[in-house]
Formats: structure tokens, sequence, C-alpha cells
């Protein structure tokens, strides 16, 4: 990369917000077990979601809890994205990221991050993890007021999503 792109402060990535969602498809005891898990491993309380609709294959009604979602923020998203990393072996896949450099991928164990141990009585759940990528100045394009666009050569791309968390995160992207 040119070093003029390097020290301009508006062309710095960072990581915007990173998301961890775990659909456990019914609400009650494996919910609350699913809740205290997210809230062990993100240091924050999640978000309980409901169904929008009735799903009769999988004995779904609309209304009823059946999941729960964190979101995180500065620096605690990137602490949670190095573990989350580590959990699946520092490797992601091309296929991980669209278009606009963002990305996500899913761990099928929590027992999977490092320094977890099992707990009999919350037992084990999966999660999804999808991590937004930005550069300062994307908000002009989502706020209420005064909206606008942002240009191309703004914009993050795949490739440049995929140099930042190799440089960041050390990560192996196949």
């Amino acid at each position: 990369m040119d070093s003029a792109i390097l020290e301009n402060p508006m062309r710095r990535i960072r990581v915007s917000k990173v998301v961890v969602n775990s659909s456990i498809g019914e609400g009650g005891v494996k919910l609350e077990r699913a809740v205290k898990i997210l809230e062990m491993l993100t240091g924050q309380k999640p978000s309980v979601r409901k169904a929008k609709k009735t799903i009769r294959g999988f004995g779904i009604r609309k209304g009823e809890p059946i999941a729960a979602v964190v979101t995180l923020r500065g620096m605690r998203a990137v602490e949670f994205l190095r573990k989350a990393l580590a959990a699946v072996g520092n490797r992601l896949s091309r296929d991980n990221f669209d278009e606009y450099g963002n990305f996500a991928f899913g761990i099928k164990e929590h027992l999977e991050f490092p320094g977890t141990r099992y707990d009999p009585e919350l037992g084990i759940i999966g999660m999804d993890i999808i991590v937004h990528l930005a550069r300062p100045g994307l908000r002009v394009s989502t706020r209420r007021i005064k909206r606008s666009r942002i240009g191309k050569s703004h914009r993050l791309t795949r490739e440049e999503g995929i140099e930042f968390v190799r440089n960041e995160f050390g990560a192996q992207i196949d």
C-alpha cells in the first residue's frame, strides 16, 4: 500500500462491531443457559430475540424467545474477536468475506474458546460470529439527519478486509 494512504486517518480500517448470535430454537431452560454462556464469554448481557413467524416443522411459535444476541464494540469487540479466531485456529476461508470486507464464521462448541471449561449445568452451545469492518466516516451513510453517500474509493473491498485480518489478527486466509 501507498504510505500516503497509511498516514491518512480516514483511510484506516477498524472493527466497527462484532455480533455474536446463538440460535437455540426454543425458549426456557436451554435459552437461559445459552444467555449465561454468552454473558460469560463476552462480559456483556445478551439480548433475547423472539421468533418472527410460526414454523410448525421446527415447533416454533410466533413471539416465542428462540435466540440470544450480543453486539460488542470498541476494545471489547477486538479482544473477543482475538479469542474467537483462536477458537477456529486462526484460519478463515476466503468465502467467509463479503464484497464489503465484512466476514462471518461459526463455532460449533463454545468449549473451543481458549480457557473455557465444560460446566455440566450449562451444557454446550454453538454460535455465529459476524464482524463488521469500516473506515471512519461510514456513519454519514447511515445517520438520520443529513445522510449522504460514501464514495467508491472510501468503501471497503473484500481484498482490503482480508489484508486487514491477516495483518491485525495474524489469521490465515485460505
